[in-house]
């Protein structure tokens, strides 16, 4: 344990686990952006577009699942203090049914063949259940119960809901059932709002006062502010279902729930860039004007939703859902992962060179 990060040093992985993750989520985050130039405005006219669902899903399951499974696979047993069992069998595993489901998926969706569709469910579902119980053993076996591992624990259980809806909503594709559009909003925001960013918030109690000097976040903050925002998701959801009957005041209070978690997001993206804005290191760090530009767009994106509630002419314009998941998306989540990677990847190298023969004479430093 290194008293002055409070990081478990010896307990880290080798650099195999975290890094086939980070080196293939780019990848996939290269192939959205491919098809994105490909088919041009396309690609942005509607959420339901085959190559709109292909891009979404290489973009969150890809890019941001594929970096948050890596980071959460060398944060388990550093940060947490709490190794994982058998690391390199289980990211292996992990990986490759991720990968090979994950490109079923998307060449289903881009190419309408249902039968693609069908064979990525069960290679996804095996390396995100996987993935899911191995990480809430671990988080169960935690000896301190913080708020960086209350965040984990409820994003753990967020990816677990959305994987469960995700299998409902594909069933429908690859069988023509009719699934309602309520079912796939739910899968999207217990994806978004549930699993990427209960997880950002929590990693973030302790990477940005670490890794950039800022402030400690408030201490309110760290004891409820990730599990009220699981139980608006949970409440959500719940009054969201109850309001496709038609009924009016459910619809007013589903607009009510979705205000809060929408506005509980707000105040961490306002909080979060007053801290940053406190950083005791003022030199020029790339990480940081990611983390700014995420927390921006964060930020639009929740005043957009909360507008967009109380203005009908808002609400009913056709481009407002897209919007929102492009700020979401690639303005706040991609973002912010990338500030992570920019400092995660260097630190693990670096790691990895002091047990290196003749590294001694030359580890470059952490730039």
């Amino acid at each position: 344990m290194n008293s002055k990060t409070g990081l478990s040093l010896t307990q880290a992985p080798p650099i195999s686990v975290p890094l086939r993750f980070f080196l293939t989520a780019p990848l996939f985050g290269l192939a959205a952006a491919i098809l994105f130039f490909w088919f041009g405005p396309a690609a942005i006219e509607t959420r339901w577009s085959p190559v709109t669902l292909a891009i979404t899903h290489l973009l969150t399951l890809g890019f941001l699942l594929m970096a948050i499974i890596g980071a959460m696979m060398q944060m388990l047993p550093v940060m947490v203090g709490s190794p994982l069992n058998r690391p390199r069998v289980l990211s292996t595993v992990v990986h490759v049914f991720l990968c090979l489901g994950l490109l079923a998926l998307a060449c289903g969706f881009l190419f309408t063949n249902k039968i693609l569709i069908i064979i990525s469910m069960p290679s996804l579902a095996a390396g995100l259940l996987l993935f899911a119980g191995a990480a809430s053993t671990s988080l169960m076996r935690a000896a301190t119960i913080n708020a960086t591992v209350t965040g984990m624990r409820l994003s753990v259980a967020a990816l677990v809901v959305t994987l469960v809806l995700a299998l409902i909503v594909s069933t429908g594709h690859a069988w023509s059932w009719h699934v309602p559009k309520t079912i796939t909003n739910v899968h999207m925001t217990w994806g978004l709002v549930g699993t990427v960013s209960l997880l950002i918030i929590g990693v973030a109690y302790e990477v940005v006062p670490m890794f950039q000097m800022t402030p400690a976040y408030p201490g309110w903050m760290k004891r409820r502010f990730t599990t009220l925002l699981f139980i608006g998701l949970l409440l959500w959801s719940a009054l969201y279902a109850l309001q496709s009957n038609g009924s009016t005041l459910m619809t007013v209070l589903a607009d009510l729930a979705s205000s809060f978690l929408a506005l509980w997001l707000l105040v961490f993206a306002v909080i979060t860039y007053r801290l940053q804005g406190q950083r005791k290191r003022r030199t020029p760090d790339v990480s940081v004007h990611f983390w700014r530009t995420g927390l921006i767009c964060l930020g639009l994106c929740a005043v957009l939703w909360v507008v967009s509630r109380l203005w009908p002419a808002l609400d009913n314009w056709p481009r407002l859902n897209m919007l929102l998941g492009v700020l979401m998306i690639v303005g706040f989540a991609v973002s912010v992962i990338n500030a992570m990677l920019y400092k995660i990847a260097p630190f693990l190298v670096w790691l990895h060179s002091q047990h290196l023969p003749g590294s001694a004479r030359a580890i470059p430093n952490m730039n």
